[in-house]
């Protein structure tokens, strides 16, 4: 992760940046977000967000918080690998430079192991905390498959019930779903996405 100092509101970031505007596009169409509408969320015009989505301007720290808040990210998600030697930017994710996803206060930690999210699809790796629970189904437009890693996951596919464990994979399209970790430790899974959803 590009390392940011000691920065604040008032400074642009770095060329370590240069892809935020790819990212922030690809989570603008996920989530079914019109410029306009991204634009007035954040107080901001429409020609500057369509700038920094095409990398003509670089958004401040201050920015990219307002952004992470909005698609529920973590601000160093929109810090890339660019210390990665060139060849392997587009193609490789080391362990160590990971991007992480989601809402860790829910119980669930999720690293993006895809380079990034502008493809057809997104792979994550999704740490379920010990008794973590996605209470309320959720239905996305997207095919969904997993394997488990390790520990257990009970994961409500409609209305059906499965358990399962370390080996076991699953795969659902358009249907609501929702999951609990049941046991007394985390369970790691393997979690592929298409579209992606970050």
């Amino acid at each position: 992760m590009t390392k940011m100092g000691h920065m604040d509101g008032s400074h642009d970031i770095n060329s370590g940046l240069s892809s935020v505007g790819t990212d922030l596009r690809a989570l603008r169409k996920s989530r079914c977000i019109t410029l306009s509408d991204l634009a007035s969320t954040l107080g901001r015009s429409v020609g500057w967000v369509s700038q920094v989505e095409r990398g003509i301007s670089e958004p401040s720290i201050s920015d990219l918080r307002k952004f992470a808040e909005i698609f529920d990210v973590s601000v160093s998600f929109f810090f890339r690998n660019d210390d990665a030697p060139i060849e392997e930017r587009d193609y490789v994710v080391r362990a160590s430079r990971r991007r992480s996803l989601g809402n860790p206060s829910a119980g669930l930690i999720e690293e993006l192991l895809s380079p990034d999210i502008g493809g057809a699809f997104e792979m994550v790796r999704s740490i379920f905390a010990p008794g973590a629970e996605l209470t309320e189904p959720q239905t996305r437009e997207t095919e969904e498959a997993g394997f488990i890693v390790s520990g257990t996951l009970d994961l409500w596919i409609g209305v059906q019930k499965f358990r399962l464990e370390a080996g076991d994979s699953f795969r659902f399209r358009h249907e609501p779903y929702r999951w609990h970790n049941p046991g007394s430790i985390e369970t790691i899974a393997i979690w592929t996405i298409a579209p992606p959803v970050y």
